[in-house]
């Protein structure tokens, strides 16, 4: 698989290219292109890649998806894991850290950057959406915002997380709940638009780059 894995077209060089173009000077309401040549060549060729290399995978493959992903610019920290169903849109645009989750079906519209924190849980057909559109702009200009998910949080089956949401360590979100704005730390939420349900305890665990403990709440 590693000879193989050479052959894939290696990543592009060019600086910017996940800028966004003027929908404006490209018109994509008209078949226009939203991002630059190298940005639509790079993910051809990840596209490519993941599907002739990964998707077909077993669970245990899991490191083998991990190097896939770092071999196109993802930055993916030990023991983190993901599915041969997930999807990633642009890995350059990923950062997952130790021991977290893309379970199966996530879809990770990674348009802006997509910051997973240690622990986390992304549950199965999930959709983490760094992307929209300027609804009062004529040319419905794309826009594309970063979202950051703390650590130890679940996003539970099905659930929403929108652009530019910020997600705090320990939050939950319920399944096919849907998230626009930022969720609190250790706080379970629900619904459409996510509404909180109650507190969350947080459980003992120790995170090695802060040596900070965080003491499991008693009954």
């Amino acid at each position: 698989m590693a000879e193989i894995l050479r052959e894939c077209p290696a990543p592009l060089d060019a600086p910017d290219r996940s800028k966004i173009l003027s929908a404006r000077d490209t018109t994509p309401l008209t078949g226009g292109a939203s991002f630059s040549l190298a940005n639509r060549l790079e993910r051809l060729a990840w596209q490519i890649c993941w599907t002739l290399l990964a998707r077909w995978t077993p669970p245990m493959f899991s490191p083998w998806r991990i190097l896939l992903l770092k071999a196109f610019g993802a930055q993916v920290e030990k023991g983190a894991a993901i599915a041969a169903s997930a999807l990633v849109w642009y890995p350059r645009h990923l950062r997952l850290g130790a021991h977290a989750t893309l379970g199966p079906g996530v879809n990770c519209y990674s348009m802006a950057m997509v910051s997973i924190g240690r622990r986390t849980i992304i549950s199965q057909r999930a959709h983490l959406c760094a992307g929209s559109h300027d609804v009062a702009d004529p040319d419905f200009q794309l826009i594309a915002r970063p979202i950051t998910i703390g650590a130890d949080v679940w996003i539970a089956a099905e659930a929403f997380v929108g652009p530019g949401v910020q997600v705090g360590d320990g939050a939950v979100l319920g399944a096919r709940a849907c998230a626009f704005t930022a969720l609190k730390p250790w706080t379970i939420y629900r619904g459409n638009p996510a509404a909180i349900v109650r507190p969350r305890a947080p459980r003992q665990c120790c995170d090695a780059s802060s040596a900070v403990m965080i003491p499991l709440r008693k009954n």
